[in-house]
């Protein structure tokens, strides 16, 4: 069994909705059906007796290695925790080779899944061992790593609630919600609108009290230390018990509490400074240590944070007991645990030698033994929740000092005995607040129900009603596609917002160029909706992309398609028919929103019958009102786009809206039927995204066929009065919707420039030129550098093939060089004939000939 071409789908795709690796097996011929395999099912549920049933899939009855690779992969992920559900297998063209399916929650672990799997496999085969203890351990261990902390992913969580997309902009808890102009951004619990100032003041604690102290917030006395003795000077002024702990410390590392000697007050410095140089010394609140949560203007949770302990049972030892409370599994070593494992340090040693204790003392039965003193969940503390229990005047006091500080998400540590009563009353007082405060204990308290924070922090980022989203239009089919995205984006930007657009051109925001080349997969569009600025998107989206990576987005709010025709691509990773590259070019429909719009060619039987996979809203389009699929579907009330009497008219019920082809000049007046499509479509596009009439006809008129609106698509030149049209199509059925364009145009002669993709199928090929023969009159053969893995001579061979039968075509040439062979077919131009130039290189070439036709 051999595995290759390792993909991650990164976003909805051709197999489902969810994130996937995605593989190409090749099996022997025995390895197509393990029934042959003497002994392997049983020796492979010796070593994972957990995994799925082994049954076929399809009509065959056989169950090929590759079915089972996937069913240990899927198998694997879910007996190491995660919450996968989705595989499949399918098998391909090509004879004992299939594409395996596997559904991840975390790319990294997916991918060392798929390998732990192909182990699995082969160990069954060869009948050698394999370590499914140490393959599970490997796994949970991997996803702990990457995956979103507890604090992190309960906001994420939230937001996935309210629809709200969202993207990891680093390996750690940084997180994008939304798109766009409309993103938010978050760094663990701390938000985007959070200054930085306001985070640096909560990192001084001393500043912090003095701010406290001002708007009249209870607050310990205290003063930062230059030494040692300058410590216990400090602890004298204050007045003892101490509190010794480094000034901008966080999860109470380097805390000593309730110190009463110099002696004390030496060693807790010395511990502080191991975490930073600079050290405050202030006086000792007794009391219980209280974490309330400030979002906004609100306490949305409070808890009562407990020192670790441990109780005796009069025969084990300390260590002994803490190892016990340690196999809790809601313990672990990080922060993904609701609970942190104790630990036996320098700092639990000095805590349990004022208790009179060591680490190998046994405490009698039931004796409480503290293994430190403060009350961080980090350290091994527990947590109690008491939100019900906090009284209104200590809520205020909570949120006073979160806005005197500036934070917007702020955990404020209150010491007092009880928060039922206003902090006054007792004596107590707040020690610290703190930016991007871990909410473990708030979601999952060791005693107590969980708060919703998560939810209260997404409240904060977006208003109720909004979703972070700005609109998303995906283009998709054989031709067209450029246009059309150009179009619509001109159409949206004309109704004066910042639109972000791809294409096979370059990536393009507020009309400027922010990359080039072809731009039309998921990377791109990802750059897009990143972009600050974008209010709308318009995405291009290739077939090679989904393949590869998927969809960027998860849900779209208009897809178009334009067709679906044959020759492009057809024989690459294994797409062979039209039926399944309709299939493909669906994705985007099966992904529009239940609130969103398919726009769809009904003339287009492979286009036309996707609209049963759309949850949203269809448009169709037509040239013809009476086309069977228009008729139906206007008559049931539904939208529909269409021309008649020389306009191009939207209706819905009893609502229409009509523009006369004359206005619109990339149409010249409806003379050319392929633009004609590409205007409707675009035109129910933005239709959909409710963009106003009066905005749709200006914007129409306004977008004519020259090089800067659609470059390489229909561009018109005028040479020594010959008609010169410069477009990028390359396949047959661009080929059939040009010569019809070409044809509605006057002129004596015609002749056309062209090579041949050479990644196309041989057929392919030879089709195109099939077709420019029955039209033209010369036909001008080239072949440039790039021929796409064909030897030199190959591609104007299958071209040449394909003139063979010509109807119309007395003049061919051959020329080596793109330039080259447009300059021939320029040089020859007389009046009022009419050349066709079928561009390899766009901008190139378009630059070539428009320098050409400036010298005239």
């Amino acid at each position: 069994m051999d595995v290759s071409r390792i993909r991650a789908l990164r976003g909805p795709n051709l197999w489902s909705h969810h994130t996937a690796i995605q593989s190409v097996v090749s099996c022997t011929a025995a390895e197509s059906n393990i029934g042959q395999l003497a002994g392997f099912e049983t020796r492979l549920r010796a070593r994972f007796p957990e995994i799925s049933l082994l049954q076929p899939t399809g009509h065959d009855d056989s169950v090929s290695m590759a079915r089972v690779l996937e069913l240990a992969a899927l198998g694997l992920q879910a007996q190491a925790g995660c919450p996968v559900t989705f595989s499949c297998t399918t098998p391909t063209v090509d004879a004992h080779v299939y594409q395996v399916v596997v559904e991840y929650s975390e790319e990294e672990v997916g991918r060392l899944a798929m390998e732990l799997a192909q182990a699995l496999c082969q160990a069954a085969l060869d009948d050698t061992p394999f370590d499914l203890t140490d393959a599970l351990t490997q796994l949970r261990g991997l996803d702990e790593d990457v995956r979103l902390g507890p604090s992190t992913g309960c906001i994420v969580d939230a937001a996935v609630v309210r629809g709200i997309p969202y993207s990891r902009m680093t390996e750690g808890s940084m997180v994008r919600f939304g798109w766009g102009s409309k993103q938010r951004r978050i760094q663990a619990a701390e938000i985007d609108a959070t200054s930085a100032i306001a985070e640096a003041i909560a990192q001084d604690k001393e500043l912090t009290k003095k701010l406290l102290a001002a708007a009249g917030v209870p607050v310990p006395m205290g003063r930062s230390v230059a030494d040692a003795e300058d410590a216990w000077k400090a602890a004298c002024e204050v007045g003892l018990p101490v509190v010794v702990k480094p000034l901008d410390g966080n999860q109470g590392k380097g805390i000593t509490v309730n110190i009463n000697t110099r002696e004390q007050v030496f060693a807790a410095y010395a511990v502080a400074t191991q975490f930073r140089d600079t050290i405050l010394v202030e006086r000792y609140v007794p009391g219980n240590d209280f974490r309330l949560l400030v979002v906004g203007d609100k306490l949305v949770a409070a808890a009562r944070r407990d020192p670790p302990k441990v109780v005796g049972d009069g025969v084990h030892t300390v260590t002994q007991l803490m190892e016990q409370v340690n196999l809790d599994p809601r313990r672990g070593s990080g922060h993904s645990t609701s609970l942190t494992k104790m630990r036996i340090d320098d700092i639990a040693r000095a805590c349990l030698k004022d208790q009179g204790f060591s680490p190998d003392s046994i405490p009698e039965k039931g004796q409480r033994v503290n293994l430190r003193n403060n009350a961080n969940l980090s350290t091994g503390g527990s947590a109690t929740d008491v939100t019900d229990d906090v009284h209104p005047d200590v809520a205020a006091r909570a949120v006073a000092a979160a806005h005197m500080v500036g934070l917007d998400i702020c955990g404020v540590d209150l010491v007092c005995d009880s928060i039922l009563r206003p902090i006054e009353e007792q004596g107590g007082g707040i020690v610290e607040v703190n930016a991007a405060p871990g909410l473990r204990m708030h979601l999952t308290p060791s005693f107590g129900k969980g708060r919703a924070v998560g939810e209260a922090i997404v409240s904060t980022l977006f208003k109720e009603g909004q979703n972070g989203r700005i609109p998303v239009v995906a283009v998709t089919g054989t031709n067209g596609k450029t246009t059309t995205v150009r179009l619509i984006s001109h159409l949206l930007a004309t109704n004066n917002i910042c639109v972000g657009m791809t294409n096979t051109d370059g990536v393009y925001v507020g009309g400027n160029v922010i990359d080039t080349g072809d731009c039309s997969g998921p990377k791109s569009a990802r750059s897009v909706l990143l972009h600050p600025d974008v209010d709308a998107a318009v995405l291009e989206t290739a077939r090679g992309g989904v393949l590869r990576e998927g969809l960027a987005f998860d849900r779209c709010d208009v897809a178009v398609v334009t067709n679906v025709g044959s020759g492009d691509h057809l024989g690459l990773n294994y797409i062979t028919t039209v039926n399944e590259l309709a299939v493909l070019k669906r994705v985007i429909v099966q992904n529009v929103a239940p609130t969103g719009t398919a726009v769809l060619n009904a003339v287009d039987p492979n286009v036309a019958i996707m609209a049963s996979k759309c949850k949203g809203a269809v448009t169709f389009f037509a040239l013809d009102k009476f086309h069977p699929v228009m008729a139906t579907h206007r008559a049931q009330g539904n939208a529909v786009v269409y021309v008649e009497d020389g306009n191009l008219v939207a209706a819905r019920g009893e609502l229409t809206h009509r523009i006369a082809l004359a206005d619109i000049p990339i149409t010249m007046g409806g003379a050319i039927g392929f633009q004609v499509e590409n205007v409707m479509a675009s035109v129910a596009a933005v239709w959909a995204l409710g963009v106003d009439w009066t905005t749709v006809r200006r914007g129409l008129a306004t977008f004519s066929n020259d090089n800067d609106n659609a470059a390489g698509r229909f561009n018109l030149f005028k040479y020594r009065g010959a008609t010169i049209i410069a477009d990028y199509g390359h396949n047959p059925d661009a080929m059939l919707a040009l010569v019809q364009a070409v044809e509605a145009m006057p002129a004596t002669r015609r002749s056309v420039v062209i090579s041949g993709a050479g990644d196309r199928r041989d057929q392919d090929i030879r089709q195109q030129t099939e077709i420019l023969g029955d039209a033209f009159d010369e036909v001008v053969l080239f072949e440039d550098q790039c021929q796409r893995g064909r030897k030199d001579g190959e591609v104007i061979a299958l071209l040449r093939e394909g003139l063979a039968k010509a109807q119309r075509t007395k003049q061919t040439a051959e020329i080596y060089g793109e330039f080259l062979a447009i300059d021939t077919a320029m040089d020859k131009l007389q009046e009022g004939e009419l050349c066709l130039i079928l561009v390899d290189q766009v901008a190139e070439a378009l630059a070539h000939i428009a320098a050409k036709v400036a010298k005239g």
